[in-house]
């Protein structure tokens, strides 16, 4: 179900925009100026062109299947798009746009509507609250990142898209390849545990790192957390080590931190590696 995430054949940009400076405008730009081999069809009902690409006013224009979705759209729309995209055969949706569980109550009820959808749709959620996810070997930049870095064996993924773009940076400065980038976001479906075990099977992957604000479902992780280091070295950073920090990422992604010993304890009995 992942690859439709990372070797797609087909790409539609829902809420791609002409303006510079907007992200919807950053991620078709990025798709590309990164020679995306497959095609690419941004969907604005009031736009007719934007970079030089055919523009649709909505997924149903588009005679074409269609592997992923990136949705740039405010959060209102998603559920009737997730429908839309449903009614082309998409499964696999990247949910850029923020509004939910991070802004609170409100959020975090419209944030399960969305996830219950999806899962009635068969939809999988990347986000939402997110940078969006890069992979090198298929020359694909589904983010508003503003590089892509050298083609390498270690992949990325982390809750914060601001140290996404950070490690991006000092990635291409640096000449350091990678093989995949992965901003979690809010994680209302797909979640470290998703992708631990897709890249510890992964042969363009030979080192995995990650940043974690929060972890869900500590068993689950745990299993396939022992699978993964026996295939590679697994590194991960993990915040909300003080009270201060735990505030932080329950206001950035809205996500309890836990106890920061139960996650030493974890990463222990796992054979993760936790840099400090």
């Amino acid at each position: 179900m992942l690859d439709s995430f990372f070797k797609p054949k087909s790409v539609a940009v829902i809420g791609a925009s002409r303006e510079e400076g907007k992200t919807g405008h950053s991620i078709l730009a990025n798709l590309i100026n990164h020679q995306f081999p497959g095609k690419i069809f941004p969907v604005n009902p009031k736009s007719s062109e934007i970079l030089g690409l055919k523009t649709f006013s909505s997924l149903e224009g588009i005679d074409s299947e269609i592997d992923l979705a990136v949705i740039v759209i405010p959060p209102k729309f998603i559920p009737a798009t997730l429908g839309d995209c449903a009614k082309k055969g998409v499964n696999a949706a990247i949910i850029i746009s923020a509004g939910f569980k991070e802004t609170g109550i409100e959020g975090a009820r419209f944030e399960k509507e969305v996830l219950s959808k999806a899962k009635s749709l068969d939809i999988r959620l990347l986000g939402p609250n997110c940078l969006g996810l890069i992979d090198t070997n298929s020359m694909l930049n589904a983010s508003f990142a503003k590089g892509m870095p050298p083609k390498g064996k270690i992949a990325f993924f982390s809750q914060s898209g601001a140290l996404c773009t950070a490690i991006l940076d000092w990635a291409i400065g640096a000449n350091v390849g990678f093989s995949k980038f992965i901003s979690l976001g809010n994680k209302a479906d797909l979640s470290e545990i998703d992708f631990l075990e897709y890249l510890a099977s992964d042969d363009e992957t030979s080192v995995i790192l990650g940043y974690l604000e929060g972890i869900e479902n500590g068993k689950a992780f745990m299993e396939i957390a022992k699978k993964a280091v026996r295939e590679k070295p697994v590194i991960l950073i993990k915040a909300g080590g003080t009270q201060a920090g735990a505030r932080a990422a329950s206001s950035h992604t809205g996500t309890l931190a836990g106890s920061d010993k139960a996650f030493n304890a974890a990463f222990l009995q796992t054979g993760i590696i936790r840099a400090m």
